[in-house]
């Protein structure tokens, strides 16, 4: 092996003519591909959207409002008073009547994160 002078005057002579080496480093710091396309990663997927409801609008629980009409397996209700949570936001509760009986209302809880069907009563429907 050729002692520290002889090497440091090679290295100089190098840089002093501006000679580059003609072979690729072999090491890098990020790896091999730096700057380029990467070809590991394929494209990135698309976003799958949950479809709409064809009546009615999906919303999340805190999203009600009052006069908002849901319909389930017990029947058509509206929302007769604005949501509020418990345990720390992860529950949504909203009292809500049976359209046709007014005197029965109830208390009807969801998830907070997840979507509900509704339909929004617009202004002309409201006079």
């Amino acid at each position: 092996m050729p002692d520290e002078s002889t090497l440091r005057s090679n290295a100089r002579e190098v840089v002093r003519t501006g000679k580059k080496p003609s072979r690729r480093h072999d090491r890098t710091w990020d790896g091999p591909g730096v700057g380029g396309d990467n070809v590991m990663a394929g494209p990135r997927p698309k976003k799958k959207r949950e479809p709409r409801a064809a009546d009615g609008t999906k919303i999340i629980p805190m999203e009600l409002q009052v006069g908002d009409r849901l319909a389930d397996e017990t029947g058509d209700r509206e929302v007769i008073a604005p949501p509020y949570s418990t345990t720390g936001g992860r529950v949504v509760h909203a009292r809500v009547q049976k359209i046709d009986q007014p005197a029965s209302w109830e208390i009807r809880n969801w998830d907070a994160l997840k979507r509900i069907s509704v339909k929004r009563a617009t202004a002309e429907e409201g006079k």
